[in-house]
This record gives C-alpha cells, sequence and structure tokens, in this order.
C-alpha cells in the first residue's frame, strides 16, 4: 500500500477540489491525480467521480475517505504533539535527587517557566540517585559529591556545610560562630549510615583531624537523626540545606576542613542536547 497514494486521496477527499488538495500536500495537481489514478488502476476501484464543477466520493470512497481521515488525523496530532514537545509546551522529565531541599525550588523554577512539563521526581540516597542517571531511569539528577567520569555531564550547582545538629537547650546552640571539629571527640553522636555523603564527609574530615566522636547510633534517615537529636539521644550531624525548621534542634556549623560538600546537577553526556534536558540544566547557577 502506498502511503502518498492515500495521503493524496484523503487530501481531495477533504477539501473536495484536486487543486485545494494539491496546495494543502504541497505538491502538483498533477502529481495529486496521478496518485489517485495509480491508487484507483492498483485495487481496479474508482473512488472519485469527476464532474465539471466539483469531485465527489463514490460509495467505495466514503468508505476509504473515513479510514484515511482516522490515519492522517492521528499523524497530524501527533505532529503537533511533537511540535509541542520541541517547543517546551509540553513533554515528561525524570529527575532524581539524593535530597528534596535543592532540588524542589529547581523544580518550581522549571514549572514557572515551562507549565506544560510534567516531572516524576525520585528521591533516594546518592548511590541510588546516581544509579539511576546512570541506568537512563532518569533524564537528569541533582547530585552530592560525585566525581567526573566518563560519559557523565556535571555542572556545579552549589555547596554546603555539615552542621552539628543538637537540642534546642544544648550549650552549643547558641554558638553563633559555630563549634570546632576538635570539640566533637569523644563526644556522643547519632549518625546517618555509613554510605550517606554527610555522614562520609563527616567521617573523612574526623579522619584526617583525628577526631574520634562515639557513634551510638545509626540511622537510615536524616528525619531519624532529628528525631534521635531532639530526644536528646546525642549530637547529630546535618548538611546545612537539609536543616529544618523545628524547634526542638538546632543547627550550628562545624569548623573545620574538609567539612564541604559540593553540589552538581548531572546528566548523561551523549543526552545533553535534549531541550528538556538543556531546559533544566539551565536552572543551575552559571
Amino acid at each position: 500500500m502506498n502511503l502518498f497514494q492515500l495521503r493524496a486521496f484523503d487530501a481531495v477527499a477533504r477539501e473536495g477540489s484536486f487543486t485545494r488538495a494539491a496546495a494543502r500536500l504541497f505538491i502538483s495537481q498533477p502529481a495529486v491525480t496521478g496518485h489517485i489514478k495509480a491508487l484507483e488502476e492498483h485495487y481496479q476501484i474508482t473512488l472519485l467521480r469527476r464532474t465539471a464543477r466539483r469531485v465527489e466520493l463514490t460509495e467505495e470512497g466514503t468508505k476509504l475517505a473515513a479510514i484515511t481521515r482516522a490515519m492522517f488525523g492521528l499523524a497530524e496530532e501527533a505532529q503537533v504533539m511533537l511540535e509541542a514537545n520541541r517547543q517546551l509546551l509540553t513533554g515528561r522529565l525524570e529527575v532524581a535527587a539524593d535530597g528534596p531541599h535543592m532540588v524542589m525550588p529547581m523544580l518550581a523554577s522549571l514549572r514557572a517557566r515551562y507549565p506544560g512539563i510534567t516531572v516524576n521526581l525520585r528521591l533516594g540516597n546518592a548511590q541510588e540517585t546516581l544509579a539511576a542517571l546512570l541506568s537512563e531511569h532518569a533524564d537528569v539528577a541533582v547530585l552530592t559529591g560525585v566525581e567526573p567520569r566518563k560519559g557523565l555531564h556535571l555542572q556545579a550547582l552549589s555547596e554546603s556545610r555539615i552542621c552539628a545538629l543538637v537540642p534546642a537547650g544544648h550549650p552549643w546552640s547558641a554558638l553563633s560562630q559555630g563549634v570546632e571539629l576538635q570539640q566533637l571527640d569523644h563526644v556522643i553522636m547519632v549518625l546517618r549510615e555509613p554510605s550517606s555523603i554527610t555522614r562520609r564527609t563527616f567521617d573523612d574530615a574526623c579522619a584526617h583531624a583525628k577526631v574520634h566522636p562515639r557513634v551510638l547510633l545509626e540511622l537510615d534517615s536524616r528525619e531519624a537523626v532529628t528525631e534521635a537529636v531532639a530526644a536528646e539521644l546525642g549530637v547529630g550531624v546535618v548538611s546545612s540545606v537539609e536543616v529544618s525548621p523545628d524547634p526542638r534542634v538546632r543547627a550550628v556549623p562545624i569548623m573545620g576542613e574538609g567539612l564541604v560538600n559540593r553540589h552538581m546537577i548531572g546528566c548523561l553526556e551523549r543526552r545533553r542536547d535534549l531541550r528538556l534536558i538543556q531546559a533544566f540544566l539551565a536552572l543551575a547557577p552559571r
């Protein structure tokens, strides 16, 4: 079946004229006539009656026109959808992040600029977020502490400092200048699991400074750490971008070397030129 012939027939059926059908398809009138003649001869069928004033559909032509109108109507819908996506009027973006605090303002900015874009956000730890990006389960990701690697495009987003999380009545809660890392030596602490980026940064800084906190409780979420600190089970650590407005606890900067996390936006290098991905990358500061 020749789709060019069917499209020519569909245009004549819609327009009721060979001349208007040719203009619709941006081809010559003889080309339209040739396509329909070839279609009729191949299937030994009469689809159109040509009169001096107009073109009429035969009974068979009317049946075929109903089919081609549905066929090419769907093709036109597909073209409209693809064109809208190209102009960022619609589309779907899969986003992964290792925490909600930085990605949410970015999604708000994206929605303000492109309200037709649908976003699916998956939150996980640092390893899960990177894995989602590398396996193409996410188009873009907000990552922390990721080393450059081949095939991965990274853009700097921001930096954060590791803070001590203490109960509101703790003596350190009033230290506006922060607490020195050495002051945490042998202090009872409640921390995230060792695979957490915040925990890893804190552990590396402690090892370098020869500081040995007493980790008596390990928890699998920052919310659990907050609850443990509020219950006065120990001092926690939290990234400065993750501090929640909870009156029961205070976040105090820890002063020392190696206590800064670097946050980035990432995507696969070969996909960075896609318009939806470019729109998200453009949200990072230059």
